[in-house]
């Protein structure tokens, strides 16, 4: 068997395990780079469910498919006070593991092993993300191994803690010791055989096929065929039926806290001949690796789809996010090109740097005129041409403040209205419903530059015409102001026919700046103003957006993910049928996977062997 695996065997049979296992590596690492960050309904039941699959690949299908030769793990488990660690060192003739006299019991996992079983057992083997120990401890992250001479080879048994303790790292515990188990040996007893808790784990052994053997212990003499009876039909109508049930009678233990040999015998004989039948334990191995990879794969389509969700609502409150910012952006576009920001206090200014307001009448009859007198007029006016700058800086940065305030508002409020959105929102850390508490500084910054952005423009193309004698008339200052009046109106479809204050300011501005550069160079400057400006606006509410896109980046939610667990979901199967049907025309027993119950057929044979 040069150049394979343990437990894998060369040929056809042995290449379709090869292609299992790293089928399964793929899958593993698939499922543990999932994130299902958003609070979704269900969410909470999947985010448990994926790091139970991510768990049990790691600490029990991965190893065991590697060496499927290993000795079969038999765990015991149940609920509290069930005598399970007394069971253990019972069947064991020595206390290895010791019984908690208050709960919950915190000590560590025991693992007994017979001595020439060591190597099994290593920290790259079963449960790898538990330390390995020699001596007893309470650290619940260790395992401790005790070899044994007297647990036949091909056999461990490990203590497992409560199943339903009231301490939930003992549980979880417990749930990821159940899991990595080839056999569980269930032990309850009169009293609690009947509670919801261990019944819950029975189930998801029954569904995923798993081996389970029963031990019904403490129970008075009296009370025996009656419980047994009755927890025979509770294992029947849970898919149980073929669990070989043993019953321990309630009796005294000796002084170093272990049951009369007699008690425990049956149970100590039924796993010494499976330990001993190399047949019977393979299949007992394999019943429970392949009923466990079949849910698993199922699991896996259900992790999926909730992945999915994760990626249609990250789409949704991204794309209202986005919608509210294009929507201020829009907002922010229409009112500078739309003649809004030529009323009011910028019309004041306009006009106080301009003349009286007779420079509005008979516009289209008196350009000429007007262009004339309008030189005289801004002549040796620097100061009014300041406060014009002024006033657009001032409607600029209040109309880019206030679109900013309702694309925050509307993006929250989006938010809001989905239970995810809420929780993202209330774990900001800040009002997101709100623009920045800097962002009124930052639009002050970006409407200054834009200003001095246009001063260089007029400085730029008057470069060869500050001597001439318009241009001194005029200056920089003044051309500046006049550009942006004619900004804000440009792409209002405004003309000189029109006899709108707002128009009647652009037409204004315009005829003046092209009375210096000409009327080519005016398009063409006041083009390059607009889209300057229209950038530093981008630029502000895109970081405002980013408050809200940055929460959800964070998240890491990949779109790829799910399609990718279904793909190597569907893989896993397809290599499990390919298997079967293997099986089935006789070319060979590579992984063996069979639907039958073998432990039922093991103990019939036991009992014949017997009779």
């Amino acid at each position: 068997m040069s150049g394979t695996r343990p437990g894998m065997p060369p040929g056809p049979d042995g290449a379709t395990s090869a292609q299992m296992l790293t089928t399964l590596v793929r899958l593993r690492d698939a499922l543990a780079q999932t994130s299902l960050p958003l609070d979704l309904p269900e969410v909470e039941e999947r985010r448990t469910q994926r790091v139970e699959l991510v768990d049990q690949l790691e600490d029990y299908v991965l190893p065991r498919l590697v060496q499927l030769d290993a000795p079969l793990l038999a765990v015991v488990g149940g609920s509290t006070g069930a005598g399970k660690s007394t069971l253990v060192n019972s069947l064991v003739g020595t206390q290895v593991t010791t019984p908690g006299v208050l709960r919950p019991t915190t000590r560590s996992p025991v693992l007994v092993h017979s001595t020439g079983d060591a190597e099994w057992f290593g920290q790259d083997r079963i449960l790898p993300g538990l330390e390995r120990t020699q001596r007893p401890t309470n650290d619940p992250g260790a395992l401790q191994l005790v070899a044994s001479s007297v647990l036949p080879p091909g056999l461990a048994v490990l203590d497992a803690p409560d199943v339903d303790s009231v301490e939930e790292s003992n549980r979880v515990l417990a749930a990821e010791l159940l899991a990595a188990a080839d056999l569980w040996l269930f032990v309850t007893t009169a009293a609690r055989y009947a509670d919801q808790v261990p019944w819950d784990y029975l189930r998801r052994a029954a569904d995923r096929s798993a081996a389970v053997a029963i031990v019904l212990d403490r129970t008075p003499p009296a009370a025996v065929a009656e419980v047994s009876s009755h927890l025979a039909r509770m294992l029947t109508a849970r898919g149980l039926r073929d669990s070989p049930l043993f019953v321990v009678r309630e009796g005294h233990v000796d002084a170093d806290g272990l049951l009369p040999p007699e008690d425990v015998v049956e149970i100590k004989n039924w796993l010494a001949a499976l330990a001993a039948d190399s047949g019977a334990r393979g299949r007992v191995v394999r019943q429970t690796l392949e009923g466990t990879i079949r849910v698993l794969a199922r699991s896996s389509h259900q992790v999926a789809d909730a992945a999915t969700e994760q990626v249609a609502i990250r789409g949704r409150l991204l794309r209202d996010v986005e919608q509210s910012y294009a929507d201020a952006l829009l907002a922010i576009d229409r009112g500078c090109a739309d003649g809004t920001l030529l009323r009011g206090e910028v019309l004041a200014r306009w006009q106080e740097f301009v003349g009286t307001g007779e420079f509005f009448k008979g516009l289209e009859a008196k350009v000429g005129w007007l262009r004339d007198r309008l030189g005289n007029a801004v002549r040796g006016k620097p100061q009014q041409a300041g406060r014009v700058s002024v006033a657009v800086e001032s409607g600029l940065h209040t109309l880019i403040l206030e679109n900013a305030e309702d694309a925050a508002e509307r993006a929250a409020n989006a938010w809001h209205g989905v239970p995810a959105g809420r929780r993202l929102l209330e774990d900001g850390g800040q009002d997101l419903g709100r623009a920045s508490r800097d962002f009124r500084g930052r639009a002050d910054r970006a409407v200054r530059d834009w200003q001095q952005g246009v001063m260089d423009l007029v400085r730029s193309e008057g470069a060869g015409k500050r001597t001439t004698a318009r241009f001194l008339a005029y200056g920089v200052n003044g051309l500046g102001v006049a550009l942006m009046v004619v900004v804000f109106a440009s792409t209002a479809g405004l003309t000189g026919a029109e006899v709108g204050i707002a128009g009647g300011s652009a037409l204004l501005g315009q005829k003046l700046l092209e009375a210096v550069f000409g009327d080519q160079a005016v398009r063409r400057l006041a083009q390059r103003a607009r889209e300057d400006l229209a950038e530093r606006v981008q630029v502000l509410l895109a970081e405002e957006q980013r408050r809200f896109t940055d929460r959800i980046d964070t998240l890491e939610i990949s779109a790829e993910s799910p399609e990718l667990i279904r793909e190597l979901a569907r893989r896993v199967d397809d290599l499990r049928f390919a298997q079967k049907s293997a099986e089935s025309a006789g070319t060979g027993h590579a992984v063996g996977f069979h639907e039958a119950t073998p432990l039922t057929d093991f103990s019939r044979e036991q009992d014949r062997g017997q009779g």
